[in-house]
């Protein structure tokens, strides 16, 4: 392997739109604003009409306590949609949210544990989450998990795995499960961005060898 040496802004992760004339390709924790959403460095969102990566997140109050938390560098495609743990509804008995309107129900406002609030929402690291996926309340995706596009994720998916379909199933591992259990270990994505910046080679490929060369320096 050879190491190319780049010149390397470290202000440039501070940038909202990271690609010169691209105005869709958003850095997520360069346009948050809500504090229940936490986002790693360098994982964008590809929007589409203007949007926010905030405007895919979608009953997300702050009044629950959950959080969504995504992990550095991850892909995460046009109208991907997050559901959150706000837009439950009471299941033991009616569904029918009585306490929304004005005309005396809200009395009937269930206390939180009434609701099936199913906590936080997980997403790792070196995710890619296909476009119009689904992502729904309190699901944990592993480090380098693939969602194929316009699948419904319903429960959580294990490091490294593809899965796709509506709901989303495992299509198969990416990689053997020794393999898995070492890629997890190097965690390439907590070393300095200069190592990253020098290394993007071997990690764009996979180079199990030359990753594990580089985790034995630091």
């Amino acid at each position: 392997m050879n190491i190319i040496v780049v010149e390397y802004d470290p202000n440039w992760k501070n940038e909202k739109y990271p690609i010169p004339g691209n105005r869709n390709v958003q850095f997520i924790n360069n346009t948050i604003t809500k504090s229940n959403i936490i986002v790693g460095d360098y994982s964008y969102y590809d929007a589409l009409n203007g949007e926010s990566f905030e405007d895919q997140v979608l009953y997300h109050y702050e009044a629950l306590g959950t959080k969504l938390n995504i992990g550095k560098f991850c892909s995460i495609a046009p109208e991907t949609r997050f559901m959150m743990g706000g837009g439950n509804h009471r299941m033991d008995g009616s569904t029918y949210p009585f306490n929304i309107f004005c005309n005396g129900w809200e009395v009937y406002t269930p206390t939180l544990e009434q609701l099936p609030i199913k906590g936080d929402t997980i997403v790792g690291n070196d995710v890619w989450i296909g476009r119009r996926a689904t992502i729904m309340p309190g699901v944990q995706i592993g480090d380098g998990a693939i969602i194929g596009a316009e699948s419904v994720v319903v429960k959580d998916v294990e490091p490294y795995t593809i899965v796709g379909g509506n709901p989303a199933k495992e299509v198969r591992k990416r990689y053997s499960p020794e393999i898995i259990e070492e890629l997890l270990e190097i965690s390439w994505w907590d070393l300095d961005i200069e190592i990253i910046n020098q290394n993007i080679e071997a990690i764009e490929s996979g180079d199990i060898e030359s990753l594990r060369k580089i985790k034995k320096q630091f």
